[in-house]
Parts: C-alpha cells; structure tokens; sequence
C-alpha cells in the first residue's frame, strides 16, 4: 500500500505515518509537495476542508498511491473568541473520501487578534514563542498546552478519525 502525504511538513508527515500503520503497518509514504489553492491562513472549516482535498487529490495523482492525504490547519471566529483547528481528508483511488477533524483549541486574544490582522499563526507562534519553525514542530497548540497535546498527537488523532469510513466501511454504506 502505497500513501502519498500532500505536504513536505514533517510533524504532519509522521502523524501520517503513525496513524495508518496502526492500522496497516507494512504502508510505504511518499511526500508529495501539493499547493492547497486556498489562502495561506484559512479562516473557516469550509476553506480548510477545500485545501486538504486539492492537496489530498493532488497528492494521490501524482504519486499514484493508493491514498492520497492532505492535512490544513484553520482558524475559525465564534462568538466565544478564535480557535484553532486543522482538517483531514484522505481519498482512495475509487474516489472515496474520509474526513477528520482535530479538537479545537481557544487562542489568547494577543494571538487571535494578530491573525485578525493578515498574520499567519505559524510565524505569530515564532515570535512569540521565540522558537523557529512552530508549525514544523509542535504546533501552536503544543505551545499553548506545554506539551500535552502536540500538533502531530492533534493530527493523527483527526487522521484516524477520517481512516473510520475506509475501515468500518460497512456503517458508512
């Protein structure tokens, strides 16, 4: 079985890696560079769903896989404040799809208002945390639990979620 991951970020490739080889252990992963087509911070479920298909799609294509995977973090305005999430969509070469959806986490309003400006999280989490390459790492949401809960542990969990339709596929039918 062959995956191919629609992203080069390495945190997001091994919650990849390590969510299907629960299930499958022998898979082999290819990397696929796939650009979202959607904007660099999303700011809706929606744009963040449309962004892991293109590089899901893009990625299955080009590699030839049998999955293709595309993973988009998002942040989403309520009226309780600004959180943050990221969305999974995992397609199969019938055109299956599988979505999944990590928890959600409320950002600090120094954050959140930074975003509201035209700033991407990642290099807001940079600066702030003034560590280099957060969203390569442990994730925004690593910074602000300490650790608990990292990005590639928010990832796989989304990950296994959307894997439910392609391993209990007689309840989705």
């Amino acid at each position: 079985m062959l995956v191919a991951i629609g992203t080069s970020n390495p945190t997001k490739i091994e919650a990849v890696r390590s969510a299907f080889r629960k299930i499958w252990p022998k898979a082999k992963f290819v990397s696929i560079e796939a650009k979202s087509g959607i904007s660099e911070q999303p700011n809706s479920d929606e744009e963040a769903i449309k962004g892991a298909l293109n590089r899901a799609k893009k990625a299955i294509k080009k590699a030839n896989a049998d999955f293709g995977v595309g993973l988009e973090g998002t942040t989403i305005e309520t009226k309780h404040g600004m959180f943050l999430c990221g969305w999974v969509v995992i397609i199969d070469r019938e055109g299956k799809i599988g979505l999944g959806c990590t928890s959600k986490i409320q950002l600090p309003e120094k954050i959140a208002n930074k975003v509201r400006l035209g700033e991407e999280l990642g290099p807001v989490m940079d600066k702030l945390s003034g560590k280099k390459d957060v969203k390569k790492k442990q994730g925004a949401v690593g910074i602000l639990t300490k650790g608990h809960v990292t990005r590639k542990d928010a990832f796989e969990q989304a990950l296994l979620v959307a894997l439910s339709k392609f391993i209990c596929s007689e309840y989705y039918n």
